[in-house]
């Protein structure tokens, strides 16, 4: 998202408005960050225009939105109608919005600078595209909607219009009301609707109108009745406070303690509904805004570790949420194996239509062993046995994946293949061109990614405490055991690169290594796949000017061909890749290493208000004051709302 939009966040709904609250209904802008604004519920938009005008004219900003500000705060602005500088405003427009689950709201109060009575002619264009996330990104890509129907209706009683799209069984729509109803409802020629006011103001008088936009996703129950902008913002603050309690932040520490709390506001937003394996309602964290608001279960999973010390709900309600989308059957077109666990589900209408492969989509090397990790880890943690007791059969379905159809009995390592309509990679770093050697060269065949065989490796170990601790089944411990420390000493002789002393970035489908020196390698250090002396001179190399950029460890080392400090991973910093290789040097016993890195993020959360955004550029903090954006950065993501709770862990609560 660009600094052209306020983003407004409840659980599975998020608006995006201008500077002077309207909604224009564009997409992704080719070319640069803008993203799209509206109103979006469950991957589809349900509002695309809401634009104010006053006596036919866009009235002028006196006080713009906060684009910065906290995603639970409401979007505030003041207007005047257009004039000059021998005559004051007759009257001023006082805007406020906020969103609750499925609703957005606006309250518009119109106040009189006269001492006579005044009339004010209101009118707001409304309009709902219903356009699926997926067609407002910009990838030049066209979808086909054969048979889709929209119509506008007025509402009985006349206080607003219904919008409706259908498409064969599908169907959504979106409800706009309005207190008082307007006076009139016009037609403009685009399909939109003008509702439109004649106000009569007192001398020195004032009057409101009460907006409501309700959502209604195909397949999903309606929004919850809310009131007021004043009230949903009232009721997400209760949540907050909620997140926030009992977690100590660091007195000594200022910076650090602001972005913990940032973190813990952001994640209060943020959380998407879900079903657990009984059909139990529950909130997981939504990957991030506006792209993924919805649950991606690498995301979801190391988000959940981060937060584990401080708030273990969030394993809680993740931890039977993957394991009642997890794959039951081979499946080719989402990738689905018996046992994996699902890398994104989505309910928007391509993905219904088959358009997109990402309804319920299998694509990820690394989910399935970080969701045992987490179960591992949240049993220690908490002591609650109840839940791997519930989820064990879940567990050993996917170390069965992970033997079996992941590659570890027959390649020794967790393999993945690109996938035809889907991601070409499937490790953390997804992109096309992430998996590569130094050159730049891109991996060919089957790929072992790195990180990936840390987590594996730490997922047998946690798994193999459950079964001697928990399930009562030595016979699996030992198995499990002796499996990981074979593949411990089989990934030290197969991807340490001994000139660069250094582990390879994968192996490809030949076993070549692609020698890009990349951060994955403090993932290892977080999964504890190394010896300790491989693991200190992996830590301290993290560290040097080329890696190190002083806001964080780039995620390719400068100097690379393949470097770039605006490629997605190819040289960017990512706040939680730099959280885990945090975590990875305190474990190695790398106290002012791992002190240096969380330094370097704090600065840069100070520099945003506290809050982290998905990724930076990579340049180093010489050349720029600030941190430089990555075009086209989530800038509202759990993971990264998460790493600052990660970093406190790492410098033992300071």
């Amino acid at each position: 998202m660009s600094d052209r939009h306020r983003l407004l966040v409840r659980g599975r709904t998020f608006a995006a408005v201008g500077t002077g609250g309207d909604i224009s209904g564009v997409g992704a802008v080719r070319g640069t960050a803008a993203g799209p604004d509206g109103l979006f519920v469950r991957d589809a938009r349900h509002l695309s225009r809401w634009q104010l005008t006053v006596e036919g004219a866009v009235p002028e900003i006196l006080a713009p939105v906060e684009t910065s500000a906290a995603a639970a705060d409401p979007a505030r602005c003041v207007l005047v109608p257009r004039g000059g500088r021998q005559e004051p405003p007759a009257y001023t427009l006082f805007r406020e919005q906020a969103v609750a689950d499925g609703v957005f709201t606006e309250s518009l109060r119109v106040r009189s600078n006269r001492p006579v009575p005044t009339r004010v002619g209101l009118a707001l264009t409304v309009d709902a595209d219903f356009t699926d996330q997926f067609e407002l990104r910009a990838d030049h890509r066209t979808y086909t909607k054969p048979g889709a129907v929209r119509s506008r209706l007025p509402l009985e009683g006349g206080e607003g219009v219904e919008f409706t799209y259908r498409r064969g069984e599908w169907c959504s729509r979106t409800t706009v009301t309005a207190e008082p109803a307007p006076d009139g409802i016009e037609e403009t020629g685009t399909g939109a609707r003008r509702l439109v006011w004649n106000l009569e103001l007192d001398a020195h008088g004032s009057a409101e109108v009460a907006l409501r936009a309700a959502a209604y996703p195909h397949g999903a129950p309606g929004p919850r009745a809310t009131g007021s902008p004043e009230q949903a913002v009232r009721q997400l603050a209760a949540i907050q406070a909620e997140y926030a309690s009992g977690v100590a932040l660091p007195a000594t520490w200022p910076e650090l303690a602001a972005a913990c709390a940032r973190g813990l506001a952001d994640l209060a937003v943020l959380q998407v509904p879900a079903r657990g394996p009984d059909g139990e309602e529950l909130r997981v964290p939504g990957a991030g805004v506006p792209w993924f608001l919805t649950l991606l279960g690498r995301d979801a999973l190391l988000t959940s570790l981060f937060a584990l010390p401080y708030l273990p709900r969030l394993a809680a309600a993740t931890l039977p949420a993957l394991a009642a989308t997890q794959a039951t059957e081979d499946a080719e077109g989402g990738v689905a194996e018996t046992g994996k666990i699902v890398h994104e589900v989505r309910h928007g209408e391509l993905a219904h239509f088959g358009q997109v492969p990402f309804g319920r989509y299998y694509g990820s090397v690394d989910a399935t062993p970080l969701f045992l990790v987490l179960l591992g880890a949240y049993t220690e943690q908490t002591g609650d046995r109840a839940t791997a007791h519930r989820l064990q059969a879940h567990a050993r379905a996917a170390v069965g994946w992970m033997l079996d159809h992941g590659g570890l009995t027959s390649r020794g390592y967790l393999v993945y293949r690109a996938d035809q309509g889907g991601l070409a990679n499937q490790n953390w770093k997804d992109s096309p061109g992430a998996i590569c050697s130094a050159d730049g060269e891109r991996a060919t065949g089957p790929v072992m990614a790195a990180g990936a065989q840390g987590y594996a490796y730490d997922a047998l170990r946690r798994t193999a405490w459950l079964a001697r601790t928990v399930w009562d089944d030595t016979v699996y411990a030992e198995l499990l055991a002796r499996t990981a420390a074979d593949l411990r000493d089989r990934f030290q002789r197969d991807f340490w690169m001994p000139e660069q002393g250094f582990p390879a970035l994968a192996l490809d489908g030949e076993g070549h290594r692609l020698d890009a020196l990349a951060s994955d390698a403090g993932h290892l250090l977080w999964s504890g796949l190394l010896d300790k002396e491989y693991g200190e001179a992996v830590g301290r190399r993290l560290l040097e000017r080329d890696f190190f950029s002083g806001w964080g460890v780039r995620t390719l080392a400068a100097g690379q061909p393949a470097f770039h400090p605006l490629s997605y991973h190819r040289g960017s910093v990512w706040p939680h890749d730099n959280a885990l290789i945090a975590l990875g040097l305190a474990r190695y016993g790398l106290h002012d290493e791992a002190r240096a890195v969380a330094r370097g993020l704090v600065d840069a959360a100070s520099t945003g208000g506290g809050r982290l955004p998905e990724v930076l550029a990579g340049y180093d903090k010489g050349a720029y004051p600030v941190p430089v954006p990555y075009p086209h950065s989530c800038v509202l993501e759990s993971r990264s709302a998460a790493a600052p709770l990660a970093l406190l862990t790492a410098v033992g609560g300071v």
